[in-house]
């Protein structure tokens, strides 16, 4: 069967259990879902998720969530091949774009050509400069920020470079300036960076400060077309929610929604799903990962998750019978995991439409462009040969 709309929803660092290579990136034991459901000892409620096959697709069924008898869809997970666990290597690569070189990263810090460019452009000193969790840095060094207008610079395991300020301090307009000025003498050969990430926050001292909403991406332009590009050129309508269009560089959406938080991004999911179109609407939630997952907050990762779940549940009552909803993960970012970065895990894949006849199995996908590759083969068109459609196996 083909679906008139396919919706595919990225729950943003929710993996489930530690990918084969995870010792590589020191990664081994981690487990985001499964801690998760440690920590609320059985406790965990997320029933429509259940439904889908979350837990079926596991060795150990999640705590508190376990396997159904019969899923109402299907369920497997899926193994990336990127050199990274960025979030922008998992798109790309559900797109049918692995990121098969490494990008750079600076573990210790960002070299002097690079600062000095930054303080030359902006006429603004930089403090920071070393990979730290964004909260626990806003929180040190904010208030000699306001005082002084310096721009807070760090990064973290994967390749960022993330640019604090706040907002009543450097207005967006200039703030948004600095990290496009950041985006373009990083574009290599010398330093190839993923993302440079504007961190506005607001808040009068150091116990109040939150980062705000007016987060912006300014990715890596994706070095070849994508599924999403093969898809609009072909005539398909695509939407894009959350920072689907910063991830992508804004190549392949027709239509974009920003999102506040998960709640507001599935506020525009179903918004979409009243608007009669046919095509493609690609979801990333990142709460999970910039909220809890990096703050390593297991409590909040699984309140997240239940308050999706519910969400959730609209989303399956709303859905027609030539729509198909497509559940996975970019990445893992494990909240009971040591460190503050994402962790290189599998993540879960689920299908579901209302005419489905059948559920099972989907096995372990590889790469994630068997998502993309899904995609195109629903609406007949023609991709770069990535990935491996699994269309015929949901009956």
């Amino acid at each position: 069967m083909t679906y008139k709309r396919v919706f595919g929803l990225v729950l943003d660092s929710v993996g489930t259990g530690a990918a084969p290579d995870a010792d590589k990136f020191n990664d081994g034991g981690a487990d985001t879902l499964g801690h998760v459901g440690e920590h609320f000892a059985g406790k965990l409620k997320i029933p429509n998720l259940q439904k889908l096959g979350i837990s079926n697709l596991r060795a150990v069924p999640i705590e508190g969530v376990p396997a159904v008898e019969k899923p109402i869809g299907y369920y497997g997970k899926m193994q990336e091949i990127s050199a990274g666990k960025d979030s922008m290597d998992g798109h790309w690569e559900m797109m049918g774009l692995p990121v098969k070189k490494a990008l750079s990263t600076f573990p210790n810090g960002f070299p002097e050509e690079i600062l000095s460019k930054l303080e030359k452009f902006s006429g603004r000193k930089i403090i920071g400069n070393r990979p730290e969790s964004g909260t626990k840095i806003i929180a040190e060094l904010g208030e000699q920020q306001m005082k002084t207008g310096d721009l807070i610079v760090y990064t973290s395991g994967d390749s960022v470079i993330q640019i604090a300020a706040h907002e009543d301090v450097i207005p967006l307009k200039e703030l948004y300036k600095i990290c496009e000025y950041a985006r373009s003498i990083v574009n290599g050969p010398e330093y190839t960076v993923g993302r440079i990430i504007a961190r506005p926050y607001v808040g009068p001292d150091k116990d109040h400060f939150t980062r705000t909403a007016n987060r912006h991406d300014f990715t890596l332009e994706p070095t070849s077309d994508t599924d999403i590009d093969f898809l609009q050129q072909a005539g398909v309508h695509t939407v894009g929610v959350g920072k689907i269009n910063d991830i992508f560089s804004g190549h392949g959406i027709d239509e974009g929604y920003h999102n506040e938080s998960n709640m507001d991004g599935m506020d525009h999911v179903d918004h979409v799903m009243t608007e009669d179109f046919t095509g493609f609407c690609f979801i990333n939630l990142v709460d999970f990962d910039a909220m809890y997952g990096h703050r390593r907050n297991p409590e909040g990762f699984g309140n997240a998750l239940m308050e999706f779940d519910k969400r959730l549940g609209t989303v399956l009552d709303n859905m027609k019978p030539d729509d198909l909803l497509l559940i996975t993960a970019d990445h893992g970012n494990d909240p009971g995991f040591r460190g503050t970065d994402h962790t290189r895990e599998f993540v879960p894949l689920l299908a579901y439409s209302p005419s489905m006849k059948e559920s099972g199995s989907l096995g372990i996908r590889s790469p994630f462009a068997d998502f993309g590759a899904t995609v195109l083969d629903n609406f007949k068109v023609s991709g770069n040969g990535n990935g491996q459609s699994f269309l015929d196996e949901l009956k």
